[in-house]
């Protein structure tokens, strides 16, 4: 049931003085938070009845990208292992640009989003993040021979250089926190063609992405050394997961409790996440949260777990 329906509902309620409605409300506001709230039960049992769940991805290589027709990753292999151990053996995709991913889950397009999402405080407040799955660094994609010598966020920062970040990214959020000047493009691809054809200086986005990016083109550009960015002297800690409707807290939680079996293993991580370019470096260090990254406070996270500030 949609909070739009459900004030509807009570509105008729109301209008009709209608014991039967409220009885036949109350047993539909009964139904346990896991449920898809449409009153049929939880999004984690329709998705076992049917033996496939549709992730939504942004076509970002190495997370989750069609490869000849073939939906490939690493967060979709992650995904492969984590739903199929919870009974859903198929993964289908949907592609959906940067900005659209958490609106679609919203709307109930799809049943999560598999794009290494970085658990941001805005973004939590509309969507439900996994364990943090995925550490990040930031590069950039630069012409061939570095020519203004990239280095870090503060080698753009107070420049007049162009930087191209992926609407909505994290990238793009560094960019607006410094008055760094941008443009903004729908994927990894734009944002190569923009350095090309140059229109932008330089692309930024995870390390491993201007990584896999940078190896997969015959284009004049190189991949500068990953960093963690520093915005106001504070480490941009991050880290990306699953994303979930606000609801399926059923699903989230049978979801986290697979996963830790991948993230308390490293070893066991690496054989999923290895092949496509991951190294120790993005393990998740114990005892960062979900909880924590949504809260923001990343310079406490940092003293907290003794990560390198």
């Amino acid at each position: 049931m949609s909070s739009t329906t459900t004030r509807n509902g009570r509105r008729a309620i109301v209008a009709a003085g209608s014991v039967l409605a409220m009885t036949a409300l109350a047993a539909c506001s009964s139904v346990d938070e896991g449920g898809s709230g449409d009153g049929g039960g939880s999004t984690l049992s329709r998705l076992q009845d049917e033996g496939t769940v549709n992730v939504a991805y942004n076509g970002e290589k190495p997370y989750s990208y069609d490869d000849g027709g073939e939906l490939t990753g690493a967060t979709i292999e992650l995904d492969r292992q984590i739903f199929g151990a919870l009974g859903v053996d198929e993964v289908e995709g949907t592609q959906t640009e940067w900005n659209s991913l958490i609106p679609g889950l919203t709307a109930e397009r799809y049943d999560t989003v598999s794009a290494g999402m970085s658990i941001l405080p805005e973004r939590c407040e509309q969507a439900a993040f996994a364990e943090p799955t995925i550490m990040y660094t930031t590069a950039f994609l630069v012409p061939e021979g570095n020519p203004d010598k990239l280095t870090d966020w503060q080698s753009v920062e107070g420049s007049d250089l162009t930087v191209a970040v992926t609407s909505g990214a994290i990238e793009d959020g560094y960019a607006k926190d410094t008055g760094v000047k941008t443009i903004t493009v729908g994927d990894s691809t734009d944002g190569l063609n923009a350095v090309v054809a140059g229109r932008a200086d330089a692309f930024a986005l995870t390390g491993i992405s201007i990584r896999a990016l940078a190896e997969s083109t015959d284009e004049p550009v190189e991949a500068t050394e990953a960093f963690v960015a520093k915005i106001d002297g504070v480490s941009q800690v991050g880290a990306g997961s699953e994303v979930f409707r606000k609801g399926d807290t059923e699903l989230l939680e049978a979801y986290n409790e697979e996963l830790a079996k991948f993230t308390g293993d490293e070893a066991k991580w690496l054989e999923v996440m290895e092949p496509f370019g991951f190294t120790e470096a993005e393990f998740p260090p114990e005892g960062l949260t979900a909880e924590m990254l949504c809260e923001g406070d990343l310079e406490k996270i940092s003293n907290e777990l003794g990560l390198d500030s």
